[in-house]
């Protein structure tokens, strides 16, 4: 069964691990700009924990156990962007200690460091670390649930069946995608599980979990979603790049190559250099994230179209732990530890790259907020989107359509998006050149924002369709007012 027994303490090189993800995850935690999503989750943490709860279901697209801690979390530290992100920094760092004992338990502590490793670096899960949504929190309860999984088939006491079913059941009232990586362990449980009534209590239990998240899942289908915009196939593709790469980072293509390559130099150790027994058990781990990622594409087909990196995440913890198993525990572990070393490097590359160059990150409305400085007098600003700039202008405020408002300047901003499928940000090209009565004063261009200052001799009273004809791009701009002194 390969090093299950290995000697020496594990606390060190565990430690070591925990100290990198510490580092990856928190040092650069504010650097990025809050996007639309977590401006979001800062609108609705902002309300009384019972009005959060009711709005939930017409406002977010996932159960409410993220809302409800990410709720308590922010009356402590706040809901700036630490405090919003902090919580899911911090679960992205406990998923590393869980990884570690995921790779203990299969392979022994050789194997225990490499997915450690590989987990604490992975740049999809570091980005979705220092994002104030339910991503990494579901990662955490998902790996969790899979080492208590493993436990269980090694060990038949009900008790961790039971906590089994917690971690579960956590798992599942962050995200409904956990579902599709916990169907193949209870169907593997109620087979090969020797206490079969306590296995049907347990996932008996989750079933009646799923019943009482149905209502809420029913209401939130209405929300709107951009996911299914694009290709199922092009979406598809690019769930092996980013469980990889990321989103965005330097030398994509090459990066790429050499990560898939490292990735089939793992698959290689694991087929024909691997323990029999070590093999079997991460081919079980392997086929449970296959599970984790066919579920959801066969769901798209017919007609539930959620697919996206995001929402598998769940499965790439189970494809890491394979992947740390076949470097750490094959018969030729220097050549496992030199391509988990390539692997882990790559990762670290695009991890550092990415704080570093606002090409590779997520729209700098932060850049646009501090751009925007102070004026005296009120101003519209144009195409702000609200909810982001709002953060960190907490005075914006949609302007009225029907009574309009005073002011003596207007500002048509626009940030460089590429959503956060991966695909190049830009700044769509202006529409319009002139605001009428007001002179254009000002043209700031930077790679990643764009503001145009009109001003008027003196304060106008206008209407909102007075001042939007000029914007960034085809769509119907926002129209928000900032008051004076702010």
């Amino acid at each position: 069964m390969g090093d299950r027994r290995a000697p020496g303490s594990p606390w060190l090189p565990l430690g070591a691990l925990l100290l990198l993800a510490v580092a990856l995850r928190f040092a650069t935690l504010t650097t990025q700009s809050l996007w639309f999503d977590e401006a979001a989750t800062h609108d609705i943490v902002r309300l009384g924990l019972w009005d959060m709860l009711q709005q939930l279901p017409h406002k977010e697209s996932n159960p409410p156990l993220f809302y409800v801690l990410e709720w308590g979390w922010t009356r402590v530290f706040g809901s700036g962007p630490f405090g919003l992100r902090s919580l899911s920094a911090l679960a992205g760092v406990l998923t590393v200690p869980v990884a570690y004992a995921l790779g203990r338990q299969l392979a022994g502590a050789r194997a225990a460091f490499a997915v450690g490793a590989l987990v604490a670096v992975n740049p999809l899960l570091v980005w979705l670390s220092q994002e104030a949504r339910s991503y990494a929190l579901v990662v955490l309860w998902s790996a969790l649930g899979l080492l208590l999984f493993l436990r269980c088939l090694d060990d038949e006491r009900p008790r961790l069946l039971g906590w089994w079913t917690l971690a579960s059941g956590l798992a599942l009232t962050t995200h409904y995608f956990a579902a599709f990586v916990l169907l193949p362990q209870g169907a593997w449980l109620l087979w090969r599980h020797p206490r079969r009534r306590a296995v049907i209590a347990a996932v008996g239990a989750l079933l009646v979990l799923c019943a009482a998240l149905l209502p809420m899942l029913l209401a939130q289908r209405g929300n709107p979603y951009d996911i299914s915009s694009g290709s199922i196939a092009v979406r598809l593709l690019q769930v092996p790049k980013q469980f990889l790469l990321g989103y965005r980072g330097p030398l994509q293509l090459p990066l790429g190559l050499l990560a898939g390559l490292l990735v089939l130099g793992g698959a290689w150790l694991l087929v024909r250099e691997t323990d029999p027994g070590v093999r079997r058990r991460a081919a079980g781990v392997a086929a449970i994230a296959a599970i984790g990622l066919v579920l959801p594409l066969l769901a798209a087909v017919v007609g539930a179209d959620y697919l996206n990196a995001r929402n598998l995440v769940p499965a790439l913890v189970p494809l890491l732990v394979a992947l740390g198993v076949a470097y750490g525990a094959s018969r030729r572990p220097l050549l496992g530890a030199a391509l988990a070393a390539g692997l882990c490097a790559v990762s670290l590359v695009i991890v550092i790259a990415v704080p570093l160059d606002k090409a590779y990150q997520r729209a700098d409305w932060k850049g646009v907020a501090k751009a925007l400085g102070t004026t005296p007098f009120a101003r519209a600003v144009i195409g702000s989107g609200e909810q982001p700039l709002a953060v960190y202008r907490r005075a914006l405020r949609p302007m009225s359509y029907y009574t309009g408002a005073t002011i003596r300047e207007v500002d048509v901003v626009a940030v460089a998006t590429g959503g956060t499928q991966g695909d190049t940000p830009h700044i769509p090209p202006v529409v319009g050149s002139a605001v009428p009565g007001f002179t254009l004063v000002q043209h700031i261009h930077t790679s990643s924002y764009e503001l145009l200052r009109f001003r008027a001799l003196a304060p106008v009273h206008v209407l909102p369709d007075a001042v939007a004809t000029v914007r960034f791009g085809d769509r119907a701009p926002s129209i928000d007012l900032l008051p004076g002194g702010r």
